[in-house]
This record gives C-alpha cells, structure tokens and sequence, in this order.
C-alpha cells in the first residue's frame, strides 16, 4: 500500500458519567483519531492517551507532537508498505510514546485489512465470531453506589465486573460486593499501582474473596515486587502497567510476577506487539484479556478484532457504547447480541463506519497531512 494523506483528528467527548480511578476523576476523553488513507479507503484508529500524564508517561499533547513531528514522516518515508507489521519495525528505533506508535499503525491495520477484503479479526489471526464483555466500575461516592451498579451490570448480562480499589476503599468494598451477590459473580479488582509491599497483609485479606485477580496492585514500572507479591498471595495477579512490549511480557513470565496479563493496545505500541504478547502468553499458559481505556467506538472496534484471538480467555472491559457515550463515533454503535456478548464483525476491515456527523460534533483541532508535503528522511 502507498499512504497518500493522513487526517489527524483532535477530538473532546463527554462521558456521559465521570470515572473515577486512583489516578483520578474524568469527566471528559481528549484523544485523537488517525485515518490513513490510500486510494480511495481510508483505515482508522483511535489513540487512548489521557489529557495528563496520569496512567504513563504520554499525554493528548505528546501524541499530536510524536505524530506530527516524527512518526507520520517516518512512515511516509517509506514508500510502500507491504503489511502493516512493517510499521512497527519502522517505528522501533524511537523510544517509548506507545500509544502514538499504537494509532498510526492501528490505522494501517484497518487500511491494510480493508485492501485485502477481510475483517481486521482475521487479518490478526483471530477465528471467533463473538466475544464475552466485561464492564469497569471506577470509584464511587459510597460502597451501597458500587453496589447499584453491580447491580444494574449483572441484570446487563457482563461476564465480568472490575471494580477499581484504593487505600481505604478496598476490603470492605471486596467484602460488601460478595456479601450482597455471593461468591460466583465474575469478580475482579484493579488497584492502578496504589499499593507498596507494606500492604502485603491487607492484600492477603482479598484471598478470602474468590477473585479472578486483582490487577497491577504495586508500582506502575515494577515486576520484581510483583513476583515477591505473588508468591504470598492465592488470588492471582494481572499485570497491566508494567508490561510495555513482548520482552517485558516474557521477563514477567519468567520472575513469576503474574498469572495474568491485561494486553491494552495503545500501552505496548500497537497491534503488531500485542499479537507478540498473546503469543508468548499462550506459549506460558498465560490467560490474556483486552483491557480497556475508556475508548469510543473506533478503538472499541479494534479492541474487538483483537479479543477473537485464541488466547483471549477472559472477558475484557469492551462494553457497549452507551456504557460511557451518549452518541458515539461510529454506525452502528457497539450493542450486545445477547447479554454479555458482543459481535466479531465479518465485513471488512473494523466493520464499523465512521459517523463523520458525530465526529464533527466532538471535534476541536483538525490537520491533513499530505504524503507529498513532507520532507522525506
């Protein structure tokens, strides 16, 4: 394929509720979508940076800056691109900016699979028609909240509720949660880096709990105090964070630092790394899931394609879109088929259209970046 122009879109999405993590509280998603263009198709994808520097180290100002600067002229500078894992090897000798990576190239997936008349799922090597969803709860104002929506996602059929934990809402959350739906729901905790080792006794309280896992309890870069962790703990450990690329999966794996992983697109550099990740995954006996950023439907979309690989084995936090939109990005917007299940697309590329009305409505910064307009390097 020859990439002829880019479109950057900079877009500010209200959520329809603020959630709440112990990072803290967003009322609103600022983030960029890519659409790559050849020809006359257009592939598309979605960043998940964060407006502050919060989750790591990028923010929606640092992708636009990466993109314009030195990833979109990279990719120009190559003339043609044969398949899109070939992005991810052009981008390698730049550091770090993962979810910046992660939109170029996800957008050259979609482009890439559209071309070739197959869904972005099969382009990946995935082979399910439809995947189980999960759902996030952030921190609420009180316990009996939390509760109400637990509540209200179990009657919605998820096969997974993730509740966020912190210093001081945690136990007593876990405990109320089992108390009130007994001990069969679907559960997990996700603690975003809140913990330290000299937590390690109230941690172990969780055990009593039955969790699937509690997910990246200790600092947002470690595996050496997780594997410490894990070897006093029976509820096993998801690690989100601190897994940035394969190699960071494999040394994980190897220290005993988890029995889970949490694979986010934009967190290891795009879709080519997380294919990477599946697999050393599987070849472990690792179970995978897809986590989630709170991404419209276009991220949603490639979330999607990439749960129908095999060893997505766990429910990932996918939801519906009016889970967090009051209109999305995309047509149709992303609804179960039956309760807790969502659609594998079969039409090609994300299966989903862009609702350019929508899109425009949410829309604060635009750039079109011609291949013929950049300085070649």
């Amino acid at each position: 394929m020859i990439i002829d122009q880019i479109n950057l879109y900079r877009l500010k999405m209200p959520l329809k509720n603020p959630f709440e993590t112990s990072f803290g509280r967003l009322l609103f998603k600022d983030f960029h979508v890519v659409g790559v263009h050849c020809g006359e198709l257009t592939g598309y994808a979605e960043s998940t940076s964060l407006p502050y520097p919060v989750y790591n180290e990028e923010t929606t100002g640092t992708v636009s800056y990466m993109l314009k600067e030195f990833l979109i002229p990279r990719l120009f500078s190559k003339k043609e691109i044969g398949h899109p894992k070939e992005v991810d090897e052009l981008f390698s000798p730049i550091r770090r900016n993962n979810m910046a990576k992660a939109v170029l190239e996800g957008a050259v997936w979609d482009l890439f699979s559209k071309q070739e008349g197959i869904p972005l799922s099969r382009a990946l090597g995935g082979q399910k028609d439809e995947i189980e969803a999960g759902v996030s709860i952030g921190i609420e104002a009180s316990i009996e909240d939390v509760l109400a929506k637990v509540e209200k996602f179990m009657a919605d059929g998820y096969k997974k509720i993730k509740v966020k934990i912190k210093p001081g809402f945690d136990v007593e959350l876990i405990k109320a949660i089992r108390n009130r739906f007994g001990m069969d729901v679907p559960l997990m905790a996700d603690a975003n880096s809140a913990y330290t080792l000299d937590d390690i006794e109230l941690l172990k309280e969780i055990d009593q709990y039955g969790l699937m896992m509690i997910e990246q309890p200790l600092a947002h870069d470690d595996i050496i105090e997780h594997a410490t962790l894990q070897k006093q703990l029976q509820t096993p450990i998801c690690l989100d964070e601190s897994i940035h690329s394969a190699e960071d999966a494999r040394k994980a794996i190897e220290l005993g630092s988890c029995k889970i992983i949490n694979i986010k697109v934009g967190r290891v550099g795009g879709l080519t790394q997380a294919i990477k990740i599946h697999d050393i995954c599987q070849q472990n006996d690792i179970p995978v899931w897809c986590g989630g950023m709170l991404e419209a439907g276009i991220g949603r979309a490639h979330n999607i394609a990439l749960t129908s690989l095999s060893n997505f084995t766990i429910p990932g936090d996918t939801s519906e879109s009016n889970r967090y939109w009051e209109r999305d990005i995309i047509k149709p917007e992303v609804t179960f088929k039956e309760p807790g299940k969502l659609s594998v697309p079969a039409s090609s590329g994300i299966g989903y259209e862009v609702d350019e009305e929508a899109l425009r409505e949410y829309l604060v910064e635009e750039s079109v970046i011609k291949n013929d307009q950049v300085l070649q390097s």
